[in-house]
């Protein structure tokens, strides 16, 4: 199963009554695990979780923390991208040059990197 997949079959799982927009993401490790994660939304909408910090929760919960690609899929008329924050948090864990990939569950895709979905980005430099 490649990542694209991972990341379609756990956005079936994805909690979301108040907007109807069921994400999933999918992310592999530099050791080759793959992790998987969904939006969770409650109540207090917007306050949830957005499947990308899902997937990456569940990364640093099994002791891993360097992402080597990541996928992430939603209905939606073109390519979902992460939003700004889970931009920064996958910036954290990835560096600049790594592949994400955006799609739809119609089958449309592109594939980008972390630098061009989050250029000038804050990091660990920045706080020395």
């Amino acid at each position: 199963m490649d990542l694209l997949d991972h990341a379609r079959a756990v956005r079936e799982n994805a909690h979301a009554p108040y907007s109807n927009f069921k994400v999933g993401a999918a992310l592999r490790t530099t050791s080759g695990a793959v992790f998987t994660g969904c939006n969770v939304e409650n109540v207090a909408y917007p306050e949830g979780t957005c499947a990308e910090a899902g997937a990456i929760a569940a990364m640093c919960a099994a002791g891993e923390y360097e992402i080597a690609e990541i996928a992430v899929i939603a209905d939606s008329p073109s390519p979902v991208p992460p939003c700004g924050g889970c931009r920064q948090k996958i910036a954290e864990f990835a560096n600049a040059a790594a592949a994400v990939t955006l799609a739809t569950v119609a089958g449309e895709s592109q594939v980008t990197s972390v630098s061009a979905l989050l250029p000038g980005a804050f990091d660990a430099s920045h706080m020395a």
